[in-house]
């Protein structure tokens, strides 16, 4: 389900984060003061949003006992898309006086009808001096009036999305939904009844990430946004660990207590079997969104068409054939 939440209105003559000729502000008043401050700020320096079952739990956990960071004492606030109203398996952190009052601000802001984001941004003054974020996989089905009036509103804010191949993400996401309850059990070894599931709208609005991703760069600057791949963590999460840390602005040489980059307690947790065959019906439900996420996110997602068989010449001749038919229509047009 996507929320449509009411704003807080915002006073002044920059409303909405623009100024009168229509473009974005750059974060800087008249007098060339940084309106949004550097680290210490009551305000979120990063937003993970997404996506789910690609390892955001691993980043919560490696950021929230690093010294260079101050992590909410939930990893999912939920307060963008739902007003943090999201029921919780496990009881939040309550290790000290900060996190007493980041519960008690948050669960006040939560009873409000709107989004009010200057009250989101208090929440953060907890950091003091440190680096803190908001990790919320939620946060990939925003939509665009959403996201726009987040960046718009902390226009330094950095931005991470964590990129899993279409169909081990599907996959895992069933996979949790019936061990927590939250999906019918189904016969796993059916094509089709796997297929129903993915049609559902909890699932099918979270399995596009280019979509997801060309969603959120409409809106937040290049240097600003990252995408970083589940093969990673998979493969080497160190570098993947250090390449995150050092993006955020942490230093990637301190430990995170005595976690190791490689531990990842979700990777234990059951899933469902999948067979050949429905894992072949899975990937020609998602062929074009393989070949989508090939061709727009790059990196590791170039080898997930090929993984199931697919070639990505077909897929490139019709991008050409849709921009030639389009070259002739304005042509026409003209």
């Amino acid at each position: 389900m996507r929320w449509s939440w009411p704003f807080k209105s915002r006073n002044g003559n920059h409303r909405n984060g623009h100024h009168g000729n229509g473009h974005h502000s750059n974060g800087h008043n008249g007098n060339g003061d940084d309106e949004n401050g550097g680290a210490g700020d009551a305000r979120p320096d990063f937003l993970c949003v997404g996506a789910q079952k690609a390892g955001t739990s691993w980043l919560y956990r490696q950021l929230e006992p690093h010294p260079d960071f101050w992590m909410p004492p939930v990893k999912e606030l939920h307060y963008l898309d739902n007003l943090n109203r999201t029921k919780r398996r496990r009881p939040p952190r309550s290790n000290d006086e900060r996190d007493a009052c980041f519960l008690e601000s948050i669960k006040d802001l939560s009873m409000r009808s709107h989004i009010d984001l200057d009250n989101y941004g208090r929440l953060f003054c907890h950091k003091g001096s440190l680096l803190s974020g908001d990790i919320s996989p939620a946060y990939s089905t925003l939509t665009d009036e959403i996201i726009e009036r987040v960046v718009d509103h902390f226009p330094t804010l950095k931005v991470v999305f964590l990129a899993r191949d279409p169909v081990e993400r599907a996959w895992s996401q069933l996979s949790m939904g019936v061990r927590l309850g939250m999906i019918n059990k189904f016969d796993a070894t059916d094509p089709e009844e796997v297929i129903c599931n993915l049609l559902n709208p909890g699932v099918l609005v979270r399995s596009h990430p280019s979509k997801i991703v060309a969603r959120w760069k409409r809106y937040v600057r290049p240097e600003n946004f990252r995408i970083y791949f589940f093969d990673d963590l998979k493969e080497n999460p160190a570098e993947l660990r250090r390449s995150i840390l050092r993006f955020l602005g942490g230093d990637p040489d301190k430990p995170s207590g005595g976690l190791k980059p490689h531990e990842n307690n979700d990777s234990s947790s059951e899933k469902l079997r999948l067979t050949a065959k429905v894992r072949d019906r899975m990937a020609q439900f998602f062929e074009h969104e393989l070949k989508a996420c090939a061709s727009e996110l790059g990196g590791r997602a170039k080898s997930w068409p090929t993984r199931y068989g697919f070639s990505m010449v077909l897929f490139f001749w019709d991008l050409l054939d849709d921009s030639i038919d389009l070259l002739f229509w304005c042509d026409w047009i003209c």
